[in-house]
């Protein structure tokens, strides 16, 4: 017997799959602590993002990484503010402290023009393998996103 569930009205979120396929699991508390380095550049701003990013995530304690001296004793002076704006960009009180310390800070990503992704012909055995491979999921519309998933990946592949 078939479960029958309302169709989705749109596409899932990777991230959305992903929270539900691990909820209640370690990783699950990894996946959430991650999303300080999501929201950190807009929590404190784009001037302090250039100068400092987190480095590490341990009980509540954030590590950061400060480019120079001077910015890392202003930084001391601020830091119950950072502390406060990461959470609220979290919705909850995970970051308890920041510990800093220098180090380098990688520069801002620069969102370039995407270009033209070429793809190549699977052969009829990598199209069975993926489908041998979909089969294992059981939700008919998360077995069509998945091998669709597959599919690109293999299609990118030299």
């Amino acid at each position: 017997m078939a479960d029958k569930r309302p169709k989705m009205r749109r596409p899932a979120a990777v991230s959305d799959l992903l929270s539900t396929l691990l909820r209640g699991t370690p990783a699950e508390l990894r996946l959430n602590e991650g999303r300080i380095w999501v929201v950190w550049d807009e929590a404190v701003g784009k001037r302090i993002a250039t100068h400092a990013q987190p480095a590490a995530f341990r009980d509540g304690t954030l590590t950061i990484h400060v480019d120079s001296a001077p910015w890392m004793q202003q930084l001391n002076f601020l830091k119950k503010e950072l502390i406060s704006k990461v959470n609220e960009a979290l919705g909850e009180e995970k970051v308890k402290e920041i510990y800093m310390k220098g180090g380098k800070i990688k520069a801002p990503a620069t969102t370039a023009p995407a270009k033209e992704v070429k793809r190549r012909e699977l052969t009829p055995e990598e199209r069975g393998w993926i489908s041998e491979q979909a089969q294992t999921v059981e939700d008919p519309e998360l077995r069509a996103v998945f091998e669709s998933l597959i599919r690109k990946d293999r299609e990118h592949l030299k």
